[in-house]
Order: C-alpha cells, then structure tokens, then sequence
C-alpha cells in the first residue's frame, strides 16, 4: 500500500465477514457491534468499491479548524471519543447532502431524549440511554446513510431493512432526503425504553 492509504476499518470488517471460514465464532467478529456486517451479493460489493481517500475541513469544538480523512464510501474518520463534540465533528464532514440528513438526525434524537448520551466508536455515531445501553447509530455510504437500531427487531413495526444479526434493523436514507421523522421519533422512543446493546462498554 503506498503512503497516505486510509483503510476503513468498518468496511474491512464487512468485507470478512463474507469471506470464507470467518464467521461468528472467530474471536474478532464477536468484538464488532450486532449487525455490522449484513451485506452480500452485487450490491454489497457496490458500496465497496476502494476510493481514494478524501479530506474535508471542519470545525472541531473549539473552533479550530482541522481536515478529516474521507474513507469508503465518503464515511468520515473520527477518532473513537465520547460526547457530542465527535458527533458533530463526524456530521460536519459527511459529504454532500449527508451532512444535512446527519445534523436532522441528531436533532431528531436530541428533541426526542434531551439526555441521550452521544460516542463515536467505529467511525460512526452511537446514541444511548444510561443504564440500558446503546440503541441507535449511522454510517455513510455512497448511495445512502444507514441508520441501524441496535435493537430494532423488538420495534413495532420494526425499521424495514433486515440484518444477518436477529437484534438489530437498518433504515437507509437516500439523496432525495426523505426522513418519515413521526415514525423514526417512534422507533426511537421505543429503542430508548428497552435494553440496548452494552457492546463497547456500559453507560
């Protein structure tokens, strides 16, 4: 690999996941959150065409302004942090419309639980209430942000995009932007009020 080549991590993970021989009793592919690795066929490889790695400046919370690495997809590299300041590090440098559909998202969840607590962990934004654990975070991908609820499956009626994880269902949101935000605010308080995922640590 030559210099300056960014490997995401998450995408990599995704990708051996349908390798041959490494499935869900190898050490590392139980240390990855339910629901990571639910692609297969032409439109999974789709979304994992290699891309040159990008940059994009954004603010950080004290208004410095620094540059951010661009992965597949066009998802953002944030170094693993908890709190709001990653979360808005990482939607600042979504690209393209994405941006606008991350901040809606995170003023949607904020409106809906003032007290959610807020990490960044596997180049994506995790959403969680203390004491039950991890419900809901999104990744960038070229064509759509995925939205996954980490315990979506008990959500009536449950997101629409099934995952290779029996918890856990996806919600893609594409360029046109529509968000049904009524139904996502129910999911959301729904995924709020039952245990989450407790994968990374405990809130």
């Amino acid at each position: 690999m030559g210099r300056g080549f960014v490997i995401d991590e998450l995408a990599l993970k995704e990708l051996l996941q349908e390798t041959p021989g490494y499935n869900s009793d190898h050490p590392r592919r139980r240390a990855m959150p339910p629901g990571r690795c639910n692609y297969s066929g032409v439109s999974a490889m789709a979304d994992r065409v290699p891309e040159k790695p990008r940059r994009v400046s954004t603010k950080t919370a004290d208004n410095a302004t620094g540059e951010v690495k661009l992965l597949s997809g066009g998802n953002p590299q944030i170094a693993k942090a908890d709190g709001d300041a990653p979360v808005q590090a990482y939607i600042a440098a979504m690209p393209e419309w994405k941006s606008d559909v991350g901040r809606r998202l995170d003023d949607l969840i904020v409106r809906t639980l003032p007290d959610v607590r807020k990490a960044v962990r596997w180049n994506s934004p995790f959403y969680g209430v203390e004491g039950q654990g991890w419900f809901l975070s999104y990744h960038v991908f070229t064509r759509y942000v995925k939205v996954t609820f980490l315990n979506g499956s008990s959500l009536d009626p449950p997101p629409p995009v099934e995952s290779k994880d029996k918890d856990t269902r996806y919600y893609h949101i594409h360029e046109d932007g529509a968000i049904d935000e009524e139904l996502v605010e129910n999911w959301i308080r729904q995924a709020a009020s039952i245990p989450g995922w407790q994968g990374f640590d405990t809130l």
